[in-house]
């Protein structure tokens, strides 16, 4: 059993607009995010006393400018006005869930009272994650120059491999499209909340790298996200309904291949999946809806079968006949996902957990949701999946 159980609580959720290009800078879209977050949980700015993020922007060999394409805890520092009331603070460089789960420790152990986590996501000009140094160092020494240096291109080749063995297809695939894109059609917070898709649009969407086409990757936007966490027993005398934290499960893998094998991934997976379980004292049979990871589509059949809802070779079968729409047997991605809301490295997929769990989300609410997860990351290093539920458990 986790020593965090139930001592934490997500208490309040903001985003920032999402949109694929702000005339706003993305400092000014985060503290738009941070306080709607602060304002949801029924605080003020002044109550908080702990502030972590994940700053970092996938593009290659750029530098960054605090406030403009990365924003850091020290810059929301001095714009939230919170010089010298901070107790706690840190940014990482391991991913959303892990930061989550840094923080939801430093709450347990009383290093801060309330809590905010936060992740904000630049979209840069140009073509979107080129390449732009003239140097390819450590491993991108070996793909970069020959034009492989993007996840969907070495993602691609073990879901191409899934393919290959279990006999799924891009049809199937077609499913968990729409099911997301539904999904974002009830997200207020959804870029594509008002654009519709067929199954037509994404059989016929550009090809990326075969298997992977255009519509299987997220959504590159400029946004902001916030959670904030409390105690448990602080989350009680709050406003809303506390979102507790179960339990939950991590993975980091020593590799250093930037074109990972399935197997690495499904050892990755089930690796978090299993933690996630043990800590949090319960199974999937308990488990009403999930958010699962769709940096890339493909994502979401691993996770499925990593955490037990089905059986390795059969997630792209499972996801079938209505299983994870809304009313179906497990919902999955209900917000839409980072293929509809926008990219947000897994910081939607959180704040859904939250949402659904609480009761709080609205024309996409699940009914008779006790339990959720949320599992997130790339499955070959810094992946975390969290459990959690609307009673202590």
């Amino acid at each position: 059993m986790s020593r965090l159980k139930d001592k934490v609580a997500a208490v309040g959720v903001g985003y920032s607009a999402i949109e694929r290009t702000s005339s706003r800078s993305l400092g000014a879209l985060t503290m738009e995010a941070i306080r709607r977050a602060v304002e949801d949980a029924g605080l003020a700015i002044e109550d908080i006393d702990g502030l972590a993020t994940f700053p970092e922007i996938p593009v290659f060999g750029n530098p960054h400018v605090d406030g403009v394409d990365v924003v850091s805890t020290s810059y929301m520092v001095r714009m939230l006005g919170l010089e010298g009331r901070l107790r706690w603070h840190t940014q990482t460089d391991n991913l959303v869930p892990n930061t989550f789960i840094e923080t939801a420790n430093a709450v347990a152990a009383g290093a801060c009272d309330y809590a905010v986590i936060f992740r904000a996501m630049h979209n840069p000009g140009g073509r979107y994650n080129a390449y732009t140094s003239n140097l390819a160092v450590g491993r991108h020494q070996f793909t970069a120059p020959y034009g492989s240096h993007r996840g969907y291109q070495y993602y691609g080749s073990a879901y191409q491999r899934y393919m290959h063995l279990y006999g799924a297809t891009r049809e199937h695939m077609a499913t968990l499209i729409l099911n997301n894109r539904r999904n974002a059609h009830l997200n207020p917070n959804a870029y594509f909340r008002d654009v519709p898709l067929t199954k037509e649009d994404y059989m016929n969407a550009r090809m990326l790298a075969d298997p992977v086409c255009l519509l299987d990757c997220d959504i590159p936007v400029d946004g902001a996200a916030a959670i904030v966490l409390t105690s448990g027993e602080r989350a009680r005398a709050l406003p809303n309904a506390p979102a507790y934290v179960a339990g939950y499960g991590q993975f980091s893998s020593p590799s250093l291949s930037m074109g990972p094998p399935l197997e690495h991934l499904v050892e990755g997976a089930t690796a978090v999946a299993d933690r996630m379980w043990e800590a949090a004292g319960i199974g999937p049979g308990d488990i009403r809806l999930a958010q699962f990871y769709d940096g890339y589509s493909f994502f979401v059949y691993f996770w499925l079968e990593a955490c037990g809802f089905c059986k390795v070779g059969e997630a792209f079968e499972f996801i079938q006949d209505g299983r994870i729409e809304l009313e179906g047997e497990l919902p999955v991605n209900t917000f839409g996902g980072q293929l509809g809301e926008g990219r947000l490295h897994g910081m939607g997929h959180l704040a859904e957990a939250v949402l659904q769990t609480s009761g709080r989300a609205g024309e996409r609410q699940v009914r008779s949701v006790d339990a959720t997860l949320a599992a997130v990351g790339p499955m070959n290093g810094g992946s975390a999946a969290i459990v959690f539920t609307r009673e202590p458990v």
